[in-house]
């Protein structure tokens, strides 16, 4: 099964240049004028134009401040310091900062549209470290 990655923006064109200053990806396509589609990692990115206040699941306004939510997205990258420092120069927020552990480094980071993201960077065998077999 293939995954697509879909995140609502309220300025099109600044989620664009954010996603691929930040995340170095690139535009593949445009979707109609609301949509446009982002390759460079593992799976599609589509960000959607939605407008703030707009209506989203279960009819809850879209609001674009800073926002929990138990999704989110991690991004693996090999240097996590210039991954960093390349998205908040993009305009993205560290949120904490850097943590090592066994497996690999954490960086808590929000993008300019209230969305919470990882960078990951593994050591050694990264989560194999610390993974366990099924019972």
């Amino acid at each position: 099964m293939d995954a697509l990655v879909n995140i609502d923006v309220d300025d099109l064109d600044r989620a664009v240049e954010f996603y691929c200053t930040a995340l170095e990806l690139r535009v593949s396509r445009h979707l109609g004028g609301g949509v446009v589609e982002l390759l460079g990692g593992n799976a599609p990115i589509y960000l959607l134009d939605k407008r703030a206040g707009s209506l989203a699941a279960a009819g809850q306004p879209r609001d674009y401040a800073r926002h929990w939510t138990p999704v989110h997205l991690d991004f693996v990258v090999t240097d996590i310091d210039a991954a960093v420092a390349r998205a908040i120069a993009a305009g993205a927020v560290l949120e904490q900062p850097v943590q090592t552990d066994v497996w690999g480094k954490l960086a808590v980071m929000a993008d300019p549209f209230g969305h919470g993201f990882c960078f990951v960077q593994f050591l050694d065998r990264g989560y194999d470290e610390i993974a366990t077999a099924p019972a």
